[in-house]
C-alpha cells in the first residue's frame, strides 16, 4: 500500500512537472510564433488583431516584398561576412591566449592573466573605445564591427579550463618525441577539443550575428549595415512607409512587413544552431569543471 501511494505521488510530480515545462516552453515559443504568424497573415485579421500563434488568411507577400529590397540582401552578405570573419578570428585568438597561458611553467602566466579578467569587471567605456577605433582608421570599415571585440574574456575562461583538464602525460610524451608547444596545439590538444571549440564558436557566432549596437556608433555608409542594423531601420524607420503598401495587387500590413524582417534575420542562426546544439551542453559542462 505504501509503494503504491509513493507510486502515485511520484506519478502525480511528474505529472505536474510535465504541465509546468510545457506552459514554460509554450511562454518561450509564443513571442516567436506570434511574429511568424503575423509576418503570414492577411491584411485584416494583423488590422484587427486576431493573429496568435497561427496565420490567418495565409499569404506570402510581405515576404515577397522583404526579400525583393536590395537593402536586405546587401545587409545579409556583409552580415555573413562579419559572421565568418569573427568568429574564425576570435576562435583563433582565443585558443592561442587559452592554450598559451594553460602551459604551467609559462613564465609570468599569473600577471597575464589577472590583466586579461581584468578587463572582464574594467572597461575603458563607450567614448574612449570610439576614439581608439577612430584612431586606428577602423571607424566605417567592417574591422570595426569584429576586431576590437574579438576576444571574450569569459568564452577564454572556459577553454582555458578545458586545456588545463586535458591529461598531462599526453603532453608529456609528445614533448619527450621533440614536439614542439604548437605541435602540441595542433596534433593533440586541438583534436580533443571539438567539443568546447564548437561551443565557443556558436558563441561568437551568435555574439556576431546579433550585433546592431557597434555597427551603429562605427558605420556610416548604408551600404555597410549589418542585417540587424538594416532591421532596426525598418521597425523604428520609415523605410516600410505608415500605410499599407500593395504589392501585385495585394495589401500588406506594414505590421506584417515588420514581423517578415525579424523572420528573415533569425532564421540562418537557427537553422545553424540545431547542428551544433550536440556540443553546446558538453563543450560548457568539459570547460567548467575544473578552475
Amino acid at each position: 500500500m505504501k509503494e503504491n501511494t509513493v507510486i502515485k505521488k511520484m506519478s502525480a510530480g511528474m505529472i505536474l512537472n510535465y504541465v509546468f515545462i510545457t506552459i514554460l516552453a509554450f511562454a518561450c515559443l509564443y513571442p516567436f510564433l506570434n511574429v511568424m504568424a503575423t509576418s503570414l497573415s492577411g491584411y485584416n485579421p494583423v488590422l484587427s488583431g486576431k493573429v496568435t500563434f497561427y496565420p490567418i488568411d495565409f499569404t506570402i507577400e510581405a515576404y515577397k516584398q522583404i526579400l525583393g529590397r536590395t537593402t536586405i540582401w546587401t545587409a545579409m552578405r556583409t552580415t555573413v561576412a562579419i559572421t565568418l570573419m569573427g568568429t574564425l578570428l576570435s576562435l583563433i585568438l582565443t585558443i592561442l591566449a587559452a592554450y598559451s597561458l594553460s602551459i604551467e611553467d609559462l613564465p609570468g602566466k599569473k600577471f597575464m592573466t589577472g590583466m586579461i579578467l581584468f578587463t572582464m569587471y574594467f572597461g575603458g567605456g563607450m567614448i574612449p573605445t570610439f576614439l581608439v577605433v577612430k584612431g586606428v582608421g577602423l571607424y566605417n570599415t567592417l574591422g570595426a564591427l569584429f576586431i576590437p571585440q574579438s576576444i571574450s574574456v569569459f568564452n577564454f575562461i572556459v577553454m582555458r579550463t578545458f586545456f588545463k583538464g586535458l591529461p598531462e602525460s599526453l603532453k608529456d610524451a609528445a614533448r619527450i618525441d621533440g614536439a614542439s608547444y604548437l605541435m602540441i596545439l595542433l596534433k593533440i590538444v586541438l583534436p580533443l577539443s571539438l567539443a568546447v571549440i564548437a561551443t565557443i564558436g556558436l558563441f561568437y557566432a551568435v555574439g556576431y550575428w546579433n550585433s546592431y549596437f557597434d555597427a551603429l556608433i562605427y558605420i556610416q555608409d548604408g551600404d555597410k549595415y549589418t542585417l540587424q542594423l538594416r532591421l532596426r531601420s525598418l521597425l523604428f524607420g520609415n523605410e516600410l512607409g505608415n500605410a499599407a503598401d500593395d504589392v501585385g495587387g495585394t495589401v500588406v500590413m506594414p505590421q506584417s512587413l515588420k514581423m517578415a524582417t525579424v523572420v528573415v534575420s533569425t532564421l540562418p542562426i537557427l537553422v545553424v544552431y540545431p547542428w551544433l546544439q550536440k556540443y553546446f551542453v558538453k563543450g560548457v559542462m568539459l570547460g567548467s569543471v575544473k578552475g
